[in-house]
């Protein structure tokens, strides 16, 4: 049986050179958490870089993206 665990929503984002992925995972807990992870192609070679936010911190976490959105679209 493998530790990996499979993502339970999932999303892609193509953008240039650039593609994000937006995946919610459970823990063997049953906590929900999220893994924004980007991949770009640099010299050749793929660079990868993740954030994994918790799900105690969900609602803080996305309010301050909203906040930055409404600020970028003014």
């Amino acid at each position: 049986m493998s530790d990996v665990k499979e993502a339970i929503l999932s999303k892609t984002v193509r953008a240039g050179s650039r593609t994000y992925f937006f995946d919610v995972k459970e823990s063997m807990k049953g906590n929900k958490y999220l893994i924004i992870s980007e991949s770009r192609k640099k010299n050749g070679e793929f660079e990868k870089h993740r954030l994994m936010v918790f799900e105690d911190d969900f609602k803080k976490f996305f309010s301050a993206l909203e906040e930055i959105a409404a600020e970028l679209q003014q």
